[in-house]
């Protein structure tokens, strides 16, 4: 019988502390575990979309609120306006994702750079067996 590893759980925060985190960037230290989860965890670049919504959702609304009540526009106007403010933001999140996480890990108590090398540590653990079939097929085919 194998012995039973039991991890300690990953603590989250709270919806409040969470809506807080994605604008300033800065958790209380109990918080330190998750904030480097959140940063190198698989699914690391939806969450940074998902905080990138979240960051544009106020002025998206404010936008909206604008074009459609205040100017008394169209609505097909105020919704392609907010959707190309939409997709310009998410080109300016991608284009920015992996030095806005390791920013972020580093205000937490992180050193600088730690998410990127968590990240690429991971992904070579991972494909350590691709690695070994192309460097056996490609750079040494005689052998």
């Amino acid at each position: 019988m194998r012995p039973q590893v039991i991890l300690d759980p990953v603590r989250r925060p709270n919806p409040l502390l969470w809506l807080s985190y994605q604008f300033t960037g800065r958790l209380p230290v109990r918080y330190r575990d998750w904030v480097l989860h959140d940063g190198t965890c698989r699914t690391w670049l939806l969450r940074v979309f998902l905080r990138g919504f979240v960051q544009m959702l106020p002025v998206l609304a404010v936008l909206f609120v604008f074009f459609a009540v205040v100017l008394g526009g169209p609505l097909l106007l105020a919704f392609g306006s907010i959707l190309l403010a939409l997709l310009v933001g998410f080109r300016f999140v991608l284009a920015y994702s992996v030095e806005s996480v390791d920013h972020r890990l580093a205000k937490n108590g992180h050193p600088p750079g730690y998410g990127t090398t968590m990240r690429k540590a991971r992904y070579k653990a991972e494909h350590t067996d691709e690695d070994e079939d192309y460097e056996r097929v490609w750079r040494n085919p005689g052998s």
